[in-house]
């Protein structure tokens, strides 16, 4: 087993995030973004899967998570509230940056002591004690949210994610999981603009990992023949191989939605999510009491 100071800090992935940024174009979302990271720092597998903690995400997408808060906190970054992530103004004329001075400015623009700008910090306390609030795809309401999606009984999952669609704007959505329907969990129909109409094939599984090529190919099997598009839902991830196999040319499309794509549009539609208020204390003004 790799152990997990082997995995880069946060501030060491910086310069390669930079440079991911601007070969997908200047935005991507949180996957596109992540993968191309991990690409440049050409970081082995064994790497790439180890775990954070009981949370469903890696020890490397959470690091890659603060890593995006802190360039966003200088102004190297923004994000929109779908999660696409894209270079400022300042980010695009941007050729190098300085992780040290990144990690430096921060703390100057929190008001905390700084700290010897050569530590690398990669403990949760020691990013919390910069003062950057922490990435909201690895806040805590998201994993519990996660926990409770993949907890839920198959025949549950089923019904939330046709509540899910009809939300969203299909129609005549049917869940035929139970029928042994050749692994297909239901239909509906989505229309586009009003005018054109596309008949969906969808499957939604709860997985704590990641779907491989092999489900993506068994979805497709049992959708032959059958309608114009698949969609596909999990509660986790799908691998580099499966998103290339889902998009393959010539082949039925098939739309993939990922657990954290799910969190959001649950999120956005308040389906069993609903935003709460809080306080933020003011330690500066406490202190100059």
């Amino acid at each position: 087993m790799v152990n997990s100071l082997e995995v880069p800090a946060y501030n060491d992935m910086m310069c390669e995030l930079l440079q991911a940024m601007k070969d997908l174009g200047g935005s991507g979302t949180i996957r596109e973004i992540d993968d191309r990271t991990i690409e440049i720092l050409e970081l082995p597998s064994e790497v790439q899967e180890i775990m954070h903690g009981n949370s469903s995400k890696t020890e490397v997408e959470y690091r890659l998570a603060w890593t995006r808060s802190y360039m966003k906190k200088v102004g190297i970054l923004e994000n929109s509230s779908r999660g696409v992530w894209a270079l400022t103004t300042k980010g695009r004329e941007l050729e190098k940056i300085n992780p040290e001075k990144i990690v430096q400015k921060v703390r100057e623009m929190t008001s905390l002591k700084a700290q010897d700008a050569h530590e690398v910090n990669t403990e949760d306390e020691n990013l919390e004690n910069d003062g950057v609030d922490a990435p909201e795809e690895i806040q805590s309401w998201r994993e519990k949210l996660k926990n409770v999606l993949l907890n839920l009984k198959p025949d549950a999952f089923e019904r939330l994610t046709q509540r899910l669609l009809r939300e969203s704007g299909f129609t005549q959505v049917k869940v035929t999981g139970k029928t042994g329907d050749g692994g297909i969990d239901g239909m509906g129909i989505v229309k586009l603009n009003g005018i054109i109409s596309f008949h969906m094939l969808f499957q939604c599984k709860r997985y704590a990992g990641a779907v491989g090529t092999g489900e993506i190919r068994d979805f497709r099997g049992a959708m032959q023949g059958r309608d114009d598009k698949g969609l596909f839902i999990t509660t986790g991830k799908f691998s580099g191989p499966a998103i290339e196999e889902a998009n393959r040319p010539g082949a039925t499309p098939i739309d993939l939605v990922d657990g954290e794509e799910l969190v959001d549009k649950l999120k956005e539609l308040q389906l069993g999510v609903a935003p709460v208020n809080d306080y933020i204390i003011d330690e500066a003004w406490f202190l100059s009491i």
